[in-house]
């Protein structure tokens, strides 16, 4: 009986972290810089030319309650018909906007992203 009792204790602790373990969703990521990096090297043979190229690009996932910068907000596409693509209606002091493949409804004032939909 002592030997089950421990048995169950000891199982107890080694089950319980996965218990309060919280599933990933799209909501909690955190939010990765996307950049395209090219690195080219030139060298020359003879008459001949030749160029090598190393792309290097880092995607981007947002999450609500994020602050887009000035520079992150230029290159986002407003979306005007959004009943084109499924969305609501966004309230008033918010808009959609398109970056990727992805719509964001983001304050117009502040830029913060108050919610997310994924294109197909």
């Amino acid at each position: 009986m002592k030997r089950l009792f421990i048995a169950l204790v000891a199982s107890s602790f080694l089950v319980a972290p996965t218990a309060f373990a919280q599933p990933q969703s799209a909501s909690f990521e955190v939010a990765q810089v996307k950049e395209r990096h090219v690195e080219r090297n030139v060298y020359k043979h003879g008459n001949t030319k030749i160029v090598e190229k190393k792309v290097v690009v880092k995607k981007k996932r947002w999450s609500r309650g994020h602050r887009m910068s000035q520079t992150e907000r230029r290159r986002t596409h407003t979306v005007s018909d959004y009943r084109r693509y499924k969305l609501r209606q966004p309230p008033r002091g918010q808009q959609w906007v398109r970056v990727d493949n992805d719509f964001l409804l983001i304050s117009v004032a502040t830029g913060v992203i108050a919610g997310i939909v994924a294109a197909n």
